[in-house]
């Protein structure tokens, strides 16, 4: 069966002398892999179509086992994520996460929507850093994992003051804080932000700049969760700590205006 899809390659990988298996992932279908014949040779139709993060139309012929890609027609090749090594290990990252996080073949349009939102977003020069944080925290519910953010994980209270609780996987109120002695204290900004991540679509946040420690923050408690709840290790998520520990590495760039505690 051919179909012609709208997808974001997620990974290419070389097969034999020529080839290139990669995986994709589309609106319509969800992630597919599909190999490339001829792909490796730089005069062929299909290597620039074929690299990590491009977005276009991709053709496939599918079946019961691995599909062939017949023809890509690229919309947005990403150029700025390529030729930024920040931004380049920030998309590698938010790549490897949604692809050890879906299955073959399960269409997700909203999985799609984050991956696209997500690359524009970086593409288009905004915090890779900020919008990787976004990616995680929304895609907790995708590994399986659903925070109570909305109300006391305990007795359901909208309001007073509140703190994160790894044990409850969300907040908890002043009034439970006695349920989980390791608990997070939060600040009401701290709140609004983490509700922020996890419900309000990355394209409505726009230029949101956010102080370093509110970041570090940030990630400190989705990657205990990550790490805790679904057991998940990447490779990229290595070279970003790399990162952490050797900021020297990138070039400096203007600060923009921060915002949050």
């Amino acid at each position: 069966m051919l179909n012609k899809w709208e997808g974001i390659v997620l990974k290419s990988m070389p097969y034999g002398e020529s080839n290139k298996i990669v995986t994709l992932y589309t609106r319509e279908a969800g992630k597919m892999t599909a190999m490339a014949r001829g792909a490796k040779k730089p005069a062929s139709r299909l290597s620039a179509v074929t690299q990590t993060f491009t977005y276009g139309y991709y053709l496939l012929r599918t079946g019961r086992g691995m599909g062939t890609l017949e023809q890509g027609e690229p919309i947005d090749s990403m150029r700025h994520i390529r030729e930024d090594l920040e931004a380049t290990a920030y998309a590698s990252y938010i790549v490897e996460l949604i692809d050890r996080l879906t299955d073959d073949r399960g269409a997700s349009p909203n999985v799609f929507g984050l991956l696209h939102d997500a690359l524009h977003a970086i593409n288009e020069q905004y915090d890779p850093e900020a919008i990787s944080l976004f990616v995680e925290w929304k895609m907790l519910p995708v590994a399986g994992v659903h925070p109570v953010l909305h109300q006391c994980a305990n007795c359901g209270a909208a309001e007073g003051e509140f703190a994160f609780s790894f044990q409850e996987i969300g907040f908890l109120c002043h009034r439970c804080f006695q349920i989980d002695p390791y608990l997070i204290r939060i600040t009401p900004t701290q709140l609004r932000l983490i509700r922020t991540f996890f419900t309000v679509p990355i394209q409505q946040v726009g230029s949101l700049t956010l102080k370093k420690a509110t970041k570090q923050f940030m990630k400190k408690i989705v990657r205990t969760v990550y790490d805790e709840q679904v057991g998940v290790r990447l490779k990229s998520r290595s070279f970003l700590d790399q990162l952490e520990r050797t900021p020297e590495l990138l070039p400096q760039k203007e600060k923009p205006q921060e915002e949050g505690d």
